[in-house]
């Protein structure tokens, strides 16, 4: 029994033995790992938060009708420059009956009542020739005749105006005539010869008859996350890219941030404003898509890293980086860090321009 156990425990120690040796011929026999390096660069690193909209016309006037009619005709179209009280169109008037009628009845009273005070300033005036009445009760009875008389003219020209839109004295002032209202470029006419349009009033906006606006003078408009809304301030800059313009960028000004967001797409977006700088050379159209990068902080020609070779403290949470002292030999070094853009951080002290950096997490193949 006892020679069994002795067998036994020897053939364990052997095993054991084997495998601690297999062990440490595998573990020499591997590779040693070798740490590439990299030295820090110079490079200007911006933090930005994007946003998508378009370019819009800072002030867009829509001219409406005061009348109701159908298009006669059109002497503008998109692109004219016009200037404050040029023609743009002419309207025919398409008379409302009822209001036609009222008219008309209003010329018959206006004329009874005209030709009433006429008889009765000529009686007047033979019983003042008799010398039966006085030089005051005449006038009296003058003024009365020409104020019917103005009452019979007003009624003829409002019965005009309800028929064809305008009358004698008022050429000019007519509401048949659709005049700009301000200067600027004609951006889109968007009714026909032949159209009917509506006229503006209390209960109605009416039908545009054009878009104005200066072209000089645009804006970008567009949303951004909630994620981003609480890093961003007004008068920051903003540089825009046109899809439609290749090879540009145009700078502008973040001026107005919506206080309150609204739901789209099941996320928070908050619309923001930014004012574009006049530009000389490129005409820039209404309308069209353009993204926005925010520019929330940057560093000019600064030393750089790759974010990728920062580690951190597990306790401290405070980043530092493995510089090479030898062959494969590194030592620690806290660093204090600046911008970043999710690519490159800025390094403001720990390390110099000519330090090797430890690539402690590189991807094998």
């Amino acid at each position: 029994m006892k020679k069994s156990v002795t067998i036994a425990i020897l053939l364990l120690i052997v095993v054991v033995f084997g495998g601690s040796m297999y062990y440490l011929y595998q573990k020499n026999s591997e590779d040693p790992v070798v740490y590439q390096t990299e030295v820090p660069s110079t490079q200007t690193i911006v933090k930005k938060a994007v946003a998508t909209g378009s370019i819009l016309p800072l002030e867009e006037v829509l001219i409406k009708p005061n009348i109701s009619g159908v298009i006669e005709e059109i002497y503008v179209e998109g692109g004219d420059y016009v200037k404050s009280g040029d023609l743009l169109a002419k309207i025919k008037v398409v008379p409302n009956l009822s209001a036609l009628n009222d008219a008309k009845n209003a010329i018959d009273e206006a004329k009874i009542g005209l030709d009433d005070q006429r008889r009765n300033f000529e009686r007047q005036s033979a019983l003042f020739g008799k010398g039966v009445i006085s030089q005051t009760d005449l006038e009296r009875a003058q003024v009365t005749f020409d104020q019917a008389k103005q009452a019979y003219a007003a009624a003829n020209k409002r019965y005009d105006i309800v028929k064809t839109g305008t009358t004698s004295g008022l050429s000019n002032a007519a509401n048949t005539l659709i005049r700009a209202t301000v200067s600027g470029m004609i951006l889109e006419v968007p009714v026909e010869v032949g159209n009917q349009v509506i006229e503006s009033n209390n209960f109605n906006e009416g039908t545009t008859i054009a878009a104005i606006a200066d072209v000089d003078k645009m804006i970008f408009e567009g949303k951004v996350d909630e994620s981003e809304v609480g890093k961003i301030k007004e008068d920051l800059l903003l540089e825009i890219t046109v899809g439609a313009i290749e090879n540009q960028v145009f700078d502008a000004v973040l001026d107005y941030i919506a206080p309150k967001g609204k739901e789209e797409n099941g996320a928070i977006q908050f619309e923001i404003k930014g004012t574009l700088k006049k530009q000389d050379t490129t005409f820039i159209r209404a309308g069209l898509s353009a993204n926005a990068s925010i520019i929330l902080a940057k560093a000019d020609s600064v030393l750089a890293l790759k974010e990728a070779l920062v580690q951190f403290d597990g306790d401290t949470k405070d980043p530092f980086v493995e510089v090479e002292t030898g062959q494969q030999q590194f030592e620690r070094r806290n660093v204090e860090l600046g911008v970043s853009d999710g690519i490159f951080v800025e390094v403001k002290s720990g390390i110099s321009a000519d330090d090797k950096v430890k690539v402690w997490n590189a991807v094998s193949e």
